[in-house]
């Protein structure tokens, strides 16, 4: 009798207790969130550029598009073997690195003079990104003990969601004082601080029996995203039946579902959908993905619309976004008091539905409307926000066993960051199709009016150039019609989503993983390595 407790006891117990009582827990968690911080501003920084960027290196919507999507889509694409790496190698080896050659890709975006370079740039920011990102959450178990684990991780995913519209802000001062590029000038002293604040408070937790890197996998996975992206985002200017585009669509989902079928074939796959066979951690995900899709949308249309309908300024365009940062910061404050009266399914649909409602108050925007209405619905946007996707990640996290936290985060932030390339893409496209379809170039030459026809930025240059105030009260109100066409999608998804959830989702607060939490200093990785194989099967 006395035997069958001690052999789970004799490893797990002294490492399991030990982070409860470190007061240095809590520093370590602000060293990630700061990580975390640097990766999420980035994420959205550049939103507010732009328009600088269109005028400055000529670039066109489409270019736009890929200076935000790749970031995204590298980012989503290498999470998955990221997660791995952290487990087998090292969570905090792995974050430290991530953070270093964040901080070397900026270095290197700084001077781009061309939108090509800074495309470039930008993906090597994503794979630095996609190391840190999956990794931030992975640390949690070793830190915390389950009862402070909800707490741990509401704090990191706002430390996420608050990088969304603090980085317009941040980059409207820069773009109101320094030239564009001075945006990766922020990252750096952020990325030394993070590096060394990891490396001084973090402990090492790994995963020795973690499978290997597949790289068939990955290149099936990174190869499909970037081709499904890159058909949705040339289908306006191609048209759907262009054999670039379909040829660029049916290759991505072939390589996704040849993924899909490795993975499921595999014992140890890299794409670990096994995860996805408990309900709490599944429907979170998706109500995680589904708020991504959406606000990626929102907030490409949001950074012109402000500057070039409502004149605002980059710096402007920051501070007016800051309603939503109230929005979301009230929502961090109340999300885990909420969980705890009632449940993570009733939080997450109460914020969907707060998402859909600002949304569709959005849609009703004309060009004569003010700035009030987008303070109103952009407050209400930030609550929605925060409930949803804080609750969303905290709630599928806690369902992970700990020598798993690599490889769950990591597939968690993959759908995440595939819903907002593909919010992007598809928004970034429903946008120009409904911009040019009313855009008025009736008095122009055929290459004016192609070049009007690309940006509101373009058609306001032509028009300020030509002296035609008619021609930039038509962009205008063709770019709030195609704004409000954008949002009217993304509300009515919204709802579609709590819906979905509402019915799907289990009400009941997740009980967490079973088994011990990681150790907390490297060697001491049995613990982890025990549970892999059983919950394989999924």
């Amino acid at each position: 009798m006395p035997t069958p407790p001690v052999e789970p006891a004799d490893p797990v117990e002294p490492t399991a207790a030990s982070p409860g009582p470190d007061p240095r827990r809590w520093l370590a968690l602000v060293a990630v969130a700061l990580s975390v911080l640097v990766i999420s501003l980035d994420m959205t920084v550049l939103n507010v550029a732009l328009p600088t960027l269109a005028s400055q290196l000529g670039a066109t919507t489409g270019q736009q598009q890929w200076i935000v999507d790749s970031y995204t889509v590298v980012f989503a694409a290498v999470m998955l073997p990221a997660g791995l790496i952290g487990d087998r190698f090292g969570r905090r080896f792995t974050l430290t690195l991530g953070l270093a050659l964040f901080g070397l890709a900026s270095a290197v975006g700084m001077p781009a003079d061309s939108p090509a370079t800074l495309i470039a740039a930008r993906a090597a920011m994503g794979l630095a990104g996609a190391l840190v990102m999956p990794m931030s959450m992975a640390v949690i178990p070793g830190l915390f003990p389950p009862g402070e684990q909800r707490r741990a991780t509401a704090i990191l995913a706002a430390s996420l969601a608050v990088g969304t519209p603090l980085g317009p802000l941040i980059g409207g001062f820069i773009l109101q004082h320094y030239w564009w590029g001075a945006i990766f000038v922020i990252n750096l002293p952020l990325v030394a601080i993070g590096i060394t604040a990891c490396v001084v408070l973090l402990p090492e937790t790994r995963n020795p029996a973690a499978p290997p890197i597949d790289v068939p996998a990955t290149l099936l996975g990174a190869g499909g995203l970037a081709a499904l992206t890159y058909g949705i985002i040339e289908s306006p200017e191609r048209g759907w039946a262009d054999p670039l585009v379909l040829g660029t669509v049916g290759g991505a989902l072939v390589a996704l579902t040849l993924l899909v079928l490795r993975s499921r074939r595999r014992p140890a796959p890299m794409l670990d959908l096994s995860l996805l066979a408990d309900a709490a951690f599944r429907w979170s995900t998706v109500a995680a993905t589904l708020v991504s899709l959406v606000l990626f949308g929102a907030f490409f249309v949001l950074p012109l619309y402000f500057q070039s309908v409502l004149g605002a300024d980059a710096f402007g365009t920051g501070l007016r976004l800051m309603p939503m940062m109230l929005g979301l910061m009230v929502a961090a404050r109340l999300s885990d008091k909420l969980v705890a009266r009632s449940s993570p399914r009733t939080v997450i649909v109460l914020g969907l539905g707060l998402l859909a409602a600002a949304l569709l108050i959005g849609s009703r925007t004309e060009v004569s409307d003010g700035y009030a209405l987008a303070a109103g619905w952009l407050t209400l946007l930030g609550v929605g926000m925060g409930l949803s996707l804080i609750t969303a990640q905290a709630t599928a996290l806690l369902t992970l066993p700990p020598a798993r936290a690599g490889v769950g985060s990591g597939l968690l932030q993959t759908f995440r960051q595939v819903g907002g390339a593909i919010g992007v893409a598809v928004f970034g496209s429903l946008l120009a199709n409904a911009y040019r379809g009313t855009l008025d170039t009736g008095g122009l030459a055929a290459g004016a009016a192609e070049q009007a026809g690309r940006s509101v930025v373009a058609a306001d240059a032509i028009a300020a150039a030509s002296g035609d105030p008619a021609l930039a009260a038509s962009a205008h109100g063709a770019y709030v019609h195609g704004m409000t066409v954008v949002l009217l999608v993304s509300g009515a998804i919204a709802v579609l989503s709590a819906a979905l959830v509402a019915v799907r989702m289990p009400a009941v607060e997740p009980a967490g993983p079973a088994g011990p939490p990681a150790p907390e200093s490297g060697p001491e990785t049995g613990p982890e390595t025990g549970p892999v194989p059983a919950t394989d099967h999924g």
